[in-house]
């Protein structure tokens, strides 16, 4: 990976916050020519850098208004149990992160849902079938003060 310049930082603040910006555009915002700002784009993406583009859709418009934090203890801590559970907890849809911690749990879920009831579902459905857990713990977010997608450049 190249180093990552201040015009690369640059370019990188104003796609966070603007993902459709036009070539153009963010070429004009960084002070480069549309090829040059091209080029850099195309290698941020190709070092992995910027890893995708999507669309953040608003929650409540497809009628998600839960967001549940699930702490989860495993029986054992093993390589083996940890990427087996890793590998079963990424195929729950309604789960959108999965963290693996230090402290009092193991993991920590991120989880979305429309309300208790498809809560209950996901519950009863996927997280009690997943391997090896000794204790699982969730809590209900009541709302969300403020979210952002950016990283600090």
């Amino acid at each position: 990976m190249e180093k990552i310049d201040t015009i690369d930082r640059r370019l990188l603040r104003i796609l966070q916050k603007n993902g459709r910006i036009s070539n153009s555009d963010l070429s004009d915002a960084v002070a480069l020519s549309p090829s040059a700002c091209h080029r850099r784009l195309k290698r941020l993406s190709d070092e992995g850098v910027i890893k995708s583009f999507c669309a953040m859709i608003e929650p409540s418009a497809i009628a998600i208004r839960s967001t549940i934090f699930v702490e989860i203890t495993l029986s054992k801590q093993s390589s083996e149990e940890l990427d087996i559970f890793e590998k079963e907890v990424k195929k729950i849809d309604e789960v959108l992160e999965c963290h693996l911690m230090a402290g009092s749990a193991d993991y920590l879920l991120k989880i979305v849902a429309s309300d208790n009831d498809d809560f209950e579902r996901i519950h009863r459905n996927f997280l009690s079938k997943l391997p090896g857990i000794a204790n699982m713990k969730s809590n209900f977010a009541l709302r969300t003060v403020f979210k952002t997608t950016a990283l600090p450049i």
